[in-house]
């Protein structure tokens, strides 16, 4: 089992080009689904969770094939398909809920395990099931497996005014893929409004969908009778983006982050300056790019996690790093998954100062942490570990990074580039 090895001390100086994010590629992969001609994804992450859900569309019968260097894959799902997600090839990845959706409103019928995933919260699909069912679907849960398949002796989805419970990014994906084709207007109120979402809606409107109010939580979708092939590209992963701000505001030092999108990063990068880093955004003839400047230490920050345009419950656990060497003590306030807190004992292990109530944790910040070895629980408790170890005394062991390689493309050869001192070892 693969581990990192850290010497923690030096600063990050130079460029790192930030990949396309995990968290759009998964649902546009999906998205081939809808269409029998050949769809083309560029700026595809090289991602453990990409190859899962690569692999579960493979054995659906969907033909697959990677391009050139710039993350370049083609996907042809023709019409001799098998509807079926199993438990094999679900299990170890959540999103493959996001099959269910466009199996359906293609062609009419399902059978996909319930998901796995991470161990960070539970994360249950009956959204998926009311939202579905809403659109006339029938949809049973037998033997761990959701078998859905249109009722009433129609042929199609049918249009309907879906209100979920919760904001569910997944969910939300799930009904705008499947109103696609569905007959009819299909509303989404209270839906996500990650950015990830708009360019899944991008894709889906080049593909010939009619899709309004993206980006917003109203969702109107009028469906077509069918949608064709395209040519899209997955946009920047604002994730991965950040965790690079709060490694250098961390180390110190000055980066630039080619492709990052600051518009996407709002929350996390207005603290990030109220800590005192120096963070400025722009283009050149490369694209878009943020460029991070820090030094010396930084002030804690107390922050609570909501959803989207809020700070990301998914950069709680690296922004807590930071904290734990700031100067100054903060309030982190996790509000969107239970259990998201794993990181804390091993942050505890290098020497950090926190102690935890519930969905509540207090960070005392401390001038130095110590290196030590430590255990990854998820994907970006491993980040976070990451971060600690670049600022850690001494030598640091991250074991399990497998969580990291579901998310971060090659994050320690971007580390190395820019001056840390990392290496994967067996």
């Amino acid at each position: 089992m693969d581990k990192l090895r850290i010497t923690g001390g030096r600063t990050l100086q130079g460029e790192v080009t930030i990949s396309g994010a995990k968290n759009a590629a998964l649902p546009e992969l999906c998205a081939a689904l809808l269409t029998a001609e050949p769809v083309m994804l560029t700026n595809v992450p090289r991602l453990r969770d990409v190859a899962t859900m690569r692999h579960l569309l493979d054995n659906m019968g969907v033909k697959t094939e990677t391009h050139g260097q710039r993350g370049g894959v083609s996907l042809h799902a023709a019409d001799s398909l098998t509807a079926e997600a199993p438990y094999e090839l679900v299990k170890t990845m959540r999103a493959s809920v996001l099959v269910l959706g466009p199996l359906l409103a293609r062609f009419g019928h399902a059978r996909v395990s319930l998901p796995g995933g991470c161990a960070i919260g539970s994360r249950p699909v009956d959204q998926h099931i009311k939202g579905m069912q809403a659109m006339g679907a029938e949809i049973a849960v037998e033997h761990g497996y959701m078998v859905a398949r249109l009722g009433g002796g129609r042929t199609r989805l049918q249009g309907a005014r879906i209100t979920t419970d919760m904001v569910t990014v997944t969910g939300t994906e799930n009904f705008l893929m499947a109103a696609t084709l569905a007959q009819g207007e299909t509303v989404l109120e209270n839906a996500a409004q990650e950015p990830e979402i708009t360019d899944l809606a991008e894709m889906l409107i080049a593909m010939g969908a009619k899709i309004e109010g993206h980006g917003t939580s109203r969702i109107r979708i009028q469906g077509v009778d069918q949608l064709h092939g395209c040519t899209h590209q997955v946009v920047a992963d604002r994730i991965e983006a950040g965790t690079f701000l709060c490694a250098v505001a961390a180390t110190g030092g000055e980066v630039l982050l080619r492709h990052g999108r600051a518009d996407h990063l709002d929350a996390v990068i207005e603290k990030l300056r109220e800590a005192g880093a120096q963070i400025e955004s722009g283009s050149d003839e490369q694209g878009l790019f943020i460029r991070v400047r820090a030094s010396g230490r930084l002030k804690a920050q107390s922050f609570r996690t909501t959803e989207y345009p809020g700070f990301p419950t998914d950069m709680q656990a690296q922004f807590m790093a930071l904290n734990c060497i700031a100067q100054g003590t903060s309030t982190v306030t996790e509000t969107i998954f239970e259990n998201r807190f794993m990181h804390v004992n091993e942050m505890v292990r290098l020497g950090a100062r926190i102690q935890t109530d519930g969905k509540v944790a207090v960070v005392e910040g401390r001038e130095r942490l110590s290196g030590a070895t430590v255990m990854a629980t998820d994907l970006r408790a491993s980040a976070s570990l990451v971060i600690a170890g670049l600022v850690a005394d001494g030598e640091t062991i991250v074991d399990r990074i497998y969580h990291l390689d579901r998310g971060y493309d090659q994050m320690e050869e971007k580390l190395r580039g820019i001056g840390a001192d990392i290496e994967r070892v067996k």
